[in-house]
């Protein structure tokens, strides 16, 4: 509640009706003492009629003081009598009224009934009572409903007062943003780094996070009221996994297109060069000439038969099959990938085996990809370290999915953007295929790869595959 001013009205400048005291004060009497003084007050006419009565009938003066004493110690314990049969149900619905300003709706006024003033006042306050804890219960069960949906989101919700300071935050929100509700609570948005979401509009698209794939969420936003102070009421959806399956399939489509178009020109191609260098024994035994066609036909052949597969390699990504789930031994699976890198040192950190629940031919391609793709980093002429070409695997279990890390010596990252774009390659004679197979194999196991420059000290790269640890 707010403070009052001294000239009646509240901070924020609105008027407020000044209330009239009902109980006691300086200049009048309480209820109680009013009503005691009426009632004695209306013994003085029967106690004058008495000792009227007394005089005339000529009574003894000592029996007089008697029986007028007797008069007054009797009215002032029937006064004290009705008194107590008036204050007492007052103080009662008092008490009941005191415990519903509490919020404690367990007591209730007793013996009330119909056609009489107070039972009716006590039968009403109960039903108010009742009323109020019934509202209470379902408040109670509603902001019950209210966490435990909040707490279940996957998406985050966060709220904003006027001045920008953060007042609400789920789960999900303590999750994509690394906050912590005992720590973030009360700081203003441009503390917790999250000024961006308090100028974006409605439905817009932002992206928060840093590194090859920051994700993309769509905000919606609203406005809600809080003991009358208007809060800006913020729901992030992940839109980043959408936005990339709409991205493969571009992908694919253009894939399809171009795979036909070019596969209908290199077929003739390729037939009209196996022809043309089985006649060349008919033309004339000029060394020359019959050497300048055959390489330029053998050209045509090599080059045809190159950008052939290169297509298929192309159509095998776009037509991954769905995963085969079953139980894997981690530990089995990457000592079997470490061994077939044979072109550089591949060391293998032991750790505590982890049975997951994947497709193992799919996974296991998906780390030949990496081991191969950190294998040709460390072995790139621009690598600054000295060191002998290696490649490290690791992996350890954090929360519900286990990290497979695989890092390398080489020069490291120079163009991140373009990591997980397919034809991208910084490679002689690579397809560009590599590292979104590997990605695409991750988020159909509902994990995801990630790629970076190497922080421990030393120049490289480190990739981790991130898989759920159960199927």
């Amino acid at each position: 509640m707010g403070s009052e001013e001294p000239d009646g009205t509240i901070p924020d400048g609105s008027p407020r009706l000044t209330r009239v005291p009902l109980g006691r004060s300086g200049r009048r009497l309480s209820f109680e003492r009013r009503l005691r003084l009426w009632l004695y007050l209306l013994g003085l006419p029967m106690a004058f009629l008495c000792w009227l009565l007394l005089r005339q009938y000529s009574v003894d003066p000592l029996e007089q003081c008697f029986i007028l004493l007797a008069l007054v110690l009797g009215w002032a314990f029937a006064v004290s009598i009705l008194m107590e049969q008036i204050v007492r149900p007052l103080q009662t619905l008092a008490n009941v009224v005191a415990a519903l300003r509490e919020d404690d709706y367990s007591f209730r006024a007793r013996g009330g009934q119909r056609s009489d003033a107070l039972g009716d006042l006590a039968l009403e306050v109960n039903r108010l009572a009742s009323t109020l804890q019934g509202r209470r219960s379902g408040a109670l069960e509603a902001m019950a409903l209210v966490e435990r949906v909040m707490r279940s989101m996957q998406s985050p919700v966060l709220a904003f007062d006027p001045e920008g300071r953060l007042r609400l935050l789920n789960a999900a929100s303590e999750r994509a943003f690394g906050l912590r509700v005992q720590t973030a609570l009360g700081y203003s948005a441009t503390q917790l780094k999250l000024g961006e979401l308090l100028h974006v509009g409605d439905d817009d698209v932002i992206s928060l996070g840093r590194g090859p794939q920051p994700v993309r969420w769509v905000v919606k936003r609203t406005t809600f009221r809080l003991r009358g102070i208007p809060h800006t009421l913020l729901v992030l959806s992940d839109v980043s996994a959408a936005l990339r399956e709409e991205e493969r399939l571009a992908w694919e489509r253009l894939i399809r297109v171009l795979g036909h178009e070019i596969n209908n020109s290199l077929t003739p191609i390729k037939s009209i060069a196996g022809s043309l260098r089985g006649r060349l024994a008919a033309l004339s035994e000029v060394s020359g000439e019959k050497g300048d066609f055959e390489r330029g036909l053998e050209v045509i052949e090599n080059r045809s038969e190159s950008l052939n597969r290169f297509l298929q390699a192309y159509r095998q990504l776009m037509g991954l099959p769905a995963p085969k789930l079953g139980e894997v031994s981690l530990a089995g699976l990457v000592e079997r990938v470490a061994q077939l890198e044979r072109r550089v040192a591949v060391t293998v950190t032991p750790a505590t085996d982890v049975v997951l629940q994947i497709d193992g031919d799919h996974i296991e391609q998906a780390l030949i990809n990496l081991v191969r793709n950190a294998a040709d980093a460390a072995l790139s002429p621009d690598a600054i370290d000295g060191n002998e070409a290696h490649v490290d695997i690791s992996w350890q279990t954090t929360g519900a999915e286990v990290v497979i890390a695989i890092l390398d010596n080489g020069p490291g990252l120079t163009n991140a953007g373009n990591l997980f774009v397919p034809f991208y390659t910084t490679k002689p004679g690579g397809t560009g295929i590599g590292l979104v197979l590997a990605q695409q194999i991750a988020q159909a196991h509902r994990g995801s790869v990630q790629l970076a420059n190497r922080t421990d000290g030393h120049t490289g790269c480190k990739a981790d595959l991130r898989l759920p640890l159960a199927g």
